[in-house]
């Protein structure tokens, strides 16, 4: 499956599902990110959890088998017929039927002919690392994988429910091409592209199911069995509370049957305490560690590429002192936002996460002190700057609430923290001294900035 919902979607994904939404065209595209002041994470979950999930719910899929082992794999061949299967890693990262493994092999999805040829496979994949244009660098390890019943499929389709702004409300997109990238068909064929509204009071109804399944150009009994899928889908999509259903492939085999071949999930985090069952199920080894440390602390953070970490209050404060380090020549090295009620703890935590990653070369906050009091900012900064023995330069611009209160404890830590009350002075501060250390690694000259005087 080519999924619309990498990892990039947890900086793009709120209310509206995930980046479906502006790929599509059904609301504003999206250059980089917009997060909200209290972005949450929406849950993903495996593959195979979805399609149990759908087959409790009487919706058609192909038989198959969880494996985590090779010779679970095998006995799950065999059990299969001993004949065609498939073979899906079980990674939270879309694009894996065109990725690779650490050990070598190509593909994250494979078909194989044999249980002898599964078994080659199955130990190929699992306990290795997959790396898809997802993924990145890191990849994601496969810890276990589906073995699937193969279908001979007479026609693909694609068929997503999300939550949509522009409709306020639920909304079907579907397209007639299915089992590809629909980004591609969205971009090269924008009229393949299907919407539906649903009403979001009535919700949807069999006569505006059968519709969509005509629009798909389903025909008699196929197009019943399609318009009772969706109607379960929809039903699965509200009690599960989730963002995004989408089912790529949805497929009609030889005889005219319609199954949903693949299936990603996304759930809704503000209603994990409606869903803990759901939220039980969550990979954390399939996220960055950082994410899931950021998450148990209550705090907003996405991982960048940059060298300048930020500390900032406020998603719009937060995107703001971004493009003004990319406007001096600097690159952002996270999103953080501590919102408007961190404690001095939490700060703390937030210092740990960003000199976790070692490419960080100077931190700059910037808090305006509306909600949010400058000297709690302040306190967990000096406690950040003392247990953590920070060498890397902190560049500070408070503004607000208790700023002179926030001054004056910064003044008297007899800490080295450069502080500034300008947003710009701050963000050229913060990528002069970034250049500085960065230019004296590439001299291989040891420079340290010491925080006590």
């Amino acid at each position: 499956m080519t999924s619309l919902l990498p990892r990039a979607a947890a900086l793009a994904t709120f209310a509206s599902g995930s980046r479906i939404i502006g790929a599509l065209g059904a609301a504003p595209a999206l250059n980089s990110f917009t997060p909200t002041q209290q972005q949450r994470r929406h849950l993903s979950l495996h593959e195979h959890y979805s399609l149990q999930m759908m087959a409790d719910a009487g919706i058609p899929t192909p038989k198959f088998h969880l494996a985590e082992t090779v010779a679970a794999a095998t006995l799950a061949a065999q059990e299969l017929g001993g004949g065609d299967c498939v073979l899906k890693a079980q990674v939270l990262a879309g694009g894996r039927g065109k990725g690779s493994f650490s050990s070598g092999l190509k593909g994250g999805v494979r078909i194989v002919y044999s249980p002898e040829e599964a078994t080659e496979i199955a130990s190929r994949m699992i306990g290795h690392t997959l790396f898809t244009k997802q993924t990145g660098e890191t990849g994601r390890p496969c810890d276990k994988i589906l073995v699937v019943e193969r279908l001979y499929l007479r026609r693909e389709y694609y068929f997503a429910i999300l939550q949509s702004r522009e409709m306020n409300g639920p909304c079907i997109v579907c397209s007639s091409q299915g089992g590809v990238n629909i980004e591609d068909v969205a971009k090269e064929y924008p009229d393949a592209i299907i919407r539906h509204p649903i009403d979001a009071i009535q919700g949807l109804s069999r006569e505006d199911a059968m519709a969509v399944a005509a629009k798909l150009d389903f025909e008699g009994e196929s197009a019943v069995e399609a318009a009772d899928i969706f109607l379960r889908l929809f039903d699965l999509f509200l009690k599960s509370d989730m963002t995004a259903c989408e089912i790529n492939p949805l497929a009609e085999d030889l005889n005219g049957k319609v199954f949903c071949m693949d299936a990603k999930f996304n759930f809704d985090s503000n209603a994990e305490f409606r869903q803990q069952k759901l939220f039980d199920l969550s990979d954390s080894k399939q996220e960055d560690e950082r994410d899931v440390i950021a998450a148990q602390v209550g705090l907003n953070y996405i991982g960048l590429d940059g060298e300048i970490g930020c500390l900032v209050n406020g998603a719009g404060l937060a995107m703001a002192t971004m493009d003004i380090i990319k406007l001096h020549g600097g690159s952002p090295a996270n999103f953080l936002d501590v919102g408007g009620g961190a404690t001095a703890q939490q700060v703390t935590e937030a210092f740990k996460l960003i000199t976790s990653d070692s490419r960080v070369l100077a931190i700059m906050v910037n808090i305006f002190g509306g909600i949010m009091r400058c000297d709690v900012i302040a306190q967990g900064i000096i406690t950040a700057a003392k247990e953590l023995d920070l060498k890397v330069p902190i560049v500070v611009r408070l503004q607000g609430t208790k700023v002179e209160d926030a001054k004056a404890l910064i003044a008297a830590s007899n800490l080295r923290i450069l502080s500034c009350d300008n947003l710009d002075d701050a963000a050229k501060m913060a990528v002069r001294l970034s250049n500085i250390v960065s230019l004296a690694k590439d001299a291989h000259v040891d420079v340290k900035f010491e925080l006590p005087i």
